[in-house]
């Protein structure tokens, strides 16, 4: 029976994957996603004022669509820029040595002249002063290098979903771009201050807390650089 289970699963999956084939890759619906809500959703009131009329007769207005004002993401719904600049390189390489010799020996060479009796009866070559001989050589060496490099520029638009008591705010944003049959996507999350916000209202990932990019695709390519679902679920079962 439970052969007959995972069978049915690896069918379904296998035929999951058929029906994709001469078709491209369906973009991820925004309604019902986090930042669909944080768009719709009515933003908290704002108390009112007695010098509202002179601020909205003032040349110096402070809202956020005046000459002067400040248009950074502050509030749930807003959007801001992420700017994805990553330059890293790491190179680490370690040598280990390890040489270890030893040796012991016992004998009794004189015992009340018991040591010569022995002796005769002993074979060719063997005597009681060298009754016990024991030596041992170990060595080990071992070599190890690490190099990696990872360059990659990116800018995506996310959006505020969320504003923490703190005042710290919380950023989603998704990015999908379709070519023929092969769907590029980027995905960030994470939490931003206010203050590392810039006046061009963008921030780098850098200053992003708890940050999540990916980066990656789906469609031909992808698939025909990744095994086949059989080869994968025979090298998670078989332990050779």
């Amino acid at each position: 029976m439970r052969r007959l289970t995972c069978l049915g699963l690896v069918a379904l999956a296998a035929c999951g994957r058929i029906g994709d084939v001469g078709r491209a890759p369906a973009f991820s619906p925004l309604e019902g996603s986090t930042q669909h809500h944080a768009m719709y959703s009515a933003p908290l009131p704002v108390s009112s004022n007695a010098g509202r009329p002179a601020a909205d007769a003032s040349l110096w207005s402070a809202s956020s669509s005046s000459l002067l004002g400040d248009r950074r993401a502050a509030r749930r719904g807003d959007i801001l820029t992420v700017v994805i600049a990553l330059d890293e390189r790491a190179e680490i390489s370690n040598a280990t040595s390890r040489d270890r010799q030893g040796r012991s020996r016992m004998g009794i060479p004189q015992l009340f002249g018991l040591p010569q009796r022995i002796d005769a009866d002993l074979p060719a070559g063997a005597r009681m002063a060298t009754a016990v001989e024991v030596g041992g050589d170990t060595s080990y060496s071992g070599n190890g290098s690490v190099r990696r490099k990872e360059r990659l520029l990116l800018r995506v638009a996310a959006t505020v979903v969320d504003e923490l008591p703190n005042g710290v705010l919380r950023i989603e944003g998704q990015q999908e771009v379709r070519v023929n049959y092969e769907l590029r996507e980027l995905i960030v999350t994470g939490f931003v201050r206010p203050a590392d916000i810039s006046r061009q209202n963008e921030v780098t990932y850098d200053k992003i807390a708890g940050a999540r990019i990916a980066y990656g695709g789906r469609g031909q390519i992808s698939d025909v650089q990744q095994p086949a679902w059989g080869q994968q679920v025979a090298d998670t079962l078989l332990p050779f």
